[in-house]
């Protein structure tokens, strides 16, 4: 059977700190600040890109649909303006 000294062990850690204790405040608070300013980095870049696209939409203006062309048939009926089709009419 396992006996645990629990006076002796509450002692034992209220006798003396830690000698890496000494400075933990300042480091996790330095390390909380440089963490918020890479991640104030990364913010304005993605803000910074969205409006990149916002500005690129706005001076691309409205859509238009594309223009179609007039279908080419190079074998079916003459187009009107063909050498062909304009000398048949003085005939």
């Amino acid at each position: 059977m396992m006996t645990t000294d629990l006076d002796g062990a509450l002692r034992r850690l209220s006798a003396a700190d830690h000698p890496g204790l000494d400075g933990i405040d300042g480091a996790i608070l330095s390390g909380i600040r440089a963490r918020r300013d890479s991640r104030a980095g990364i913010r304005m870049a993605g803000i910074a890109g969205v409006g990149a696209i916002a500005l690129g939409a706005l001076a691309a203006g409205p859509g238009t649909p594309p223009a179609s062309a007039a279908p080419l048939a190079p074998f079916g009926a003459a187009a009107p303006l063909a050498p062909s089709t304009l000398l048949m009419t003085d005939q």
